[in-house]
């Protein structure tokens, strides 16, 4: 496998950090990666599922969303719209200079933007998401005993995975009215959903409201025992296994 540093404009015009991991040979298809909310395109998740698609033979594009990570921006002002405006200037930047994604895969938020984003990615073909909300607003749990101050104050800054981010009340706002039922009913693309029955963080009740939504193509592959976070590394590589295999149906109907 071979990595290489990148950076392109995301949402607001600032350069995102971009990692693009290629097999040893010629791709036979790309792949764009969304990281689960205040993560990086780092996290153990992401970094294996990526080497396991390049075994592959699929090139993985993961990036950081604005404000996180490498890549440039205040996460203050950042939200889910303009996570989905990050991800379309992705795809819009591996059709320039790569190759429109086929497969766009989203692991938590990062899945729920994926659903949102879809309709935009006119060459992607198999939708994945791992561990989605149903509800964007389901992330607002993270910061409820600052909703409060953010709402009498406009801003508060909370402690996510040990770090502390400026949560301001757009971002609340913004979430509770975006909705994904329209999105997923009218994907119009192969979808497969991967959920742990123990995810403590999203439950598996997610999965089965996004999978009622979507239409035919969909599957759900159950991540029996898996965490959300996918921190075992068999869990990463086997999401890794099974999307390659069950996006090449969808990757040679379009070749």
């Amino acid at each position: 496998m071979q990595s290489q540093k990148i950076t392109f404009p995301g949402a607001f015009g600032t350069e995102l950090a971009a990692r693009l991991d290629l097999p040893d040979a010629p791709p036979r298809a790309y792949a764009l990666f969304a990281h689960c909310f205040t993560c990086t395109k780092d996290i153990f998740a992401a970094a294996r599922i990526a080497e396991g698609l390049t075994a592959q033979g699929i090139a993985v594009l993961r990036f950081d969303f604005t404000g996180l990570g490498a890549s440039d921006g205040d996460f203050a002002n950042t939200n889910f719209s303009s996570n989905v405006q990050d991800l379309v200037a992705a795809a819009a930047y591996m059709k320039q200079s790569l190759a429109e994604p086929a497969i766009v895969i989203g692991h938590s938020l990062g899945g729920a933007a994926v659903l949102a984003a879809a309709a935009q990615i006119d060459g992607a073909r198999a939708i994945c998401t791992i561990g989605a909300p149903a509800d964007p607003a389901h992330v607002a749990h993270h910061f409820e005993s600052a909703r409060d101050e953010i709402e009498r104050e406009g801003e508060a800054v909370v402690r996510l995975v040990g770090r502390p981010f400026r949560i301001r009340r757009q971002f609340l706002d913004d979430i509770e009215s975006a909705k994904l039922e329209r999105a997923v009913a009218g994907l119009r693309k192969a979808l497969l959903v991967f959920h742990s029955p123990q995810d403590t963080t999203v439950s598996i009740d997610n999965a089965a409201r996004i999978y009622g939504w979507a239409r035919h193509p969909k599957s759900f592959v159950s991540l029996d025992s898996a965490d959300h976070l996918l921190s075992q590394r068999a869990d990463a590589i086997y999401v890794a296994e099974v999307v390659a295999a069950w996006a090449q149906r969808y990757l040679a109907s379009g070749e």
